[in-house]
């Protein structure tokens, strides 16, 4: 079927990020989880994002690319919050790129110096309330995209789709499940 690469938040390689994947290895899918945060795995959002500031956005950057060096490059990338940033920098720099999966933020494409690419589909999932989301971003990125949708659920929480956090929201995430693997299913 299709091979993603999901890219984890400022938190860390949580549990929540491999039980997502492991949703879409039951529907057939290879599901690679890299951890460019060595291990380092944080309960606070606010720890994690200092660690963020400790490494760099650009050695961020740097590891994400080095994670999919020696995967094929028809591949979806799909990022959690901090993991937005090297998916949309692969799915929109990466030659081949089959789609994006950008869940709880994204940046606009003027960020990595090239506009978003026509043959790659994108899809943007986040709480319409969400303090860490600029919606105008979001939705002036799936505008530019060819094949793009803004996906913006009631609420306010920013990580809703990790089961294990205050802000984990079962209605939402089942959804998000659902729209991801019509999706993936279409590509």
């Amino acid at each position: 079927m299709t091979t993603i690469v999901l890219f984890h938040s400022a938190q860390g390689l949580r549990p929540g990020v491999h039980s997502f994947a492991d949703q879409l290895r039951a529907a057939g899918h290879t599901v690679h989880t890299p951890d460019f945060f060595d291990g380092n795995v944080f309960d606070d959002l606010n720890d994690g994002v200092a660690y963020r500031d400790q490494l760099g956005i650009p050695e961020i950057a740097r590891r994400g690319q080095a994670a999919v060096e020696d995967l094929p490059n028809d591949v979806v990338y799909g990022g959690f919050s901090l993991g937005t940033g090297p998916a949309q920098l692969l799915a929109q720099t990466r030659p081949g790129a089959r789609g994006a999966l950008l869940f709880h933020g994204c940046l606009p494409t003027a960020a990595f110096g090239t506009p978003w690419p026509d043959s790659v589909p994108l899809t943007v999932h986040t709480m319409a309330d969400d303090p860490w989301v600029d919606l105008a971003v979001a939705r002036g990125l799936v505008d530019e995209a060819k094949d793009g949708e803004l996906c913006a659920y009631p609420g306010s929480g920013h990580l809703f789709l990790d089961p294990d956090l205050a802000d984990y929201d079962k209605d939402a995430a089942e959804l998000v499940l659902e729209r991801v693997l019509v999706f993936i299913g279409r590509l």
